[in-house]
């Protein structure tokens, strides 16, 4: 168990790739998924290497001859040919999903998540240094035909329903308090402060598992031949993409270091991490960094 903890919330402001490889279905570049949920996730791996890098490029991140500095070695680990001397102080888990962005019909888009979800959650928060969620944010029961909202319903109410997709629901309150506290944690302004609160439900497990599986974008890819400007020969592909404003968290453990000659405690390892990243931070996590995708807010809860 690590000596202390946070939570690092990951707001997608332009749509994600955390690829699993290729696939021998429709999609052909699928995002990565867990195995017993089905839910989109980000490798625990793929997230330290990304903070590391962000580490590294900070003022006084690199030695002059472009070695990482002894600081991040000891936050994570020196380079691989040097992998044998001590191992990182940190370690990241995978990023699991928080709430999910879904086409309404009245005030463009939701963001859903679940009992399932909230559960989890509850459980991580106990383990960051014993800080629970709220008493009133409980794990609520929620028919496949009913939406919890905050109340008011609106931007989403339509009429007297919320219509999801090509799904309506009969709203109902109970989701204020985890919008509130959501609001709070992960939102960098007013603005993403205001669109949580106001555009949060909570569906059922069985209907959030089916918006993360077939509400994602699917995009066709090509490449052109530059003569003829026609297809390259398997050039066509089709990627999977999380859309933007979808929601993760990721749990950040620390350790003392492990470096011989740089005497850190768990907490400076994980104020040196989240001075190297602060709240507001900007990461590219994925694939496809050329044509913009994969930018993620950081947000420390």
């Amino acid at each position: 168990m690590s000596e202390t903890a946070a939570i690092a919330f990951l707001h997608a402001l332009t749509g994600l790739h955390p690829g699993s490889g290729t696939a021998l279905g429709v999609v052909d570049l699928p995002v990565q998924r867990e195995r017993h949920t089905d839910w989109p996730t980000i490798p625990g791996s793929s997230l330290k290497g990304v903070f590391r890098d962000a580490s590294r490029r900070r003022p006084g991140g690199s030695d002059p001859d472009g070695s990482d500095s002894d600081e991040v070695q000891a936050v994570f680990g020196p380079s691989p040919v040097q992998a044998h001397e001590h191992a990182g102080a940190v370690a990241f888990t995978d990023a699991r999903l928080m709430a999910f962005p879904v086409r309404s019909l009245a005030g463009v888009f939701a963001l859903v998540t679940c009992p399932a979800v909230i559960a989890r959650l509850r459980r991580d928060c106990a383990l960051v240094a014993g800080r629970p969620l709220p008493a009133d944010i409980v794990v609520p029961e929620v028919a496949d035909d009913k939406v919890l909202c905050v109340d008011p319903a609106k931007p989403l109410l339509a009429g007297d329903k919320v219509i999801l997709e090509e799904f309506d629901f009969e709203p109902a309150t109970g989701a204020r308090a985890l919008a509130d506290w959501l609001a709070r944690h992960t939102a960098g302004d007013d603005t993403v402060r205001d669109q949580v609160r106001q555009r949060l439900v909570i569906v059922s497990d069985d209907q959030f598992g089916h918006f993360v599986r077939h509400a994602t974008e699917v995009v066709a890819r090509i490449g052109l031949d530059q003569r003829t400007k026609t297809v390259k020969a398997g050039a066509l592909f089709y990627q999977e993409f999380l859309p933007p404003e979808t929601l993760f968290y990721t749990l950040v453990l620390a350790h003392k270091s492990r470096k011989q000659g740089r005497e850190m405690g768990a907490d400076a390892i994980l104020a040196a991490l989240r001075n190297a990243v602060p709240a507001g931070s900007v990461l590219q996590i994925g694939g496809d960094e050329t044509i913009g995708r994969g930018l993620c807010a950081v947000a420390w809860a």
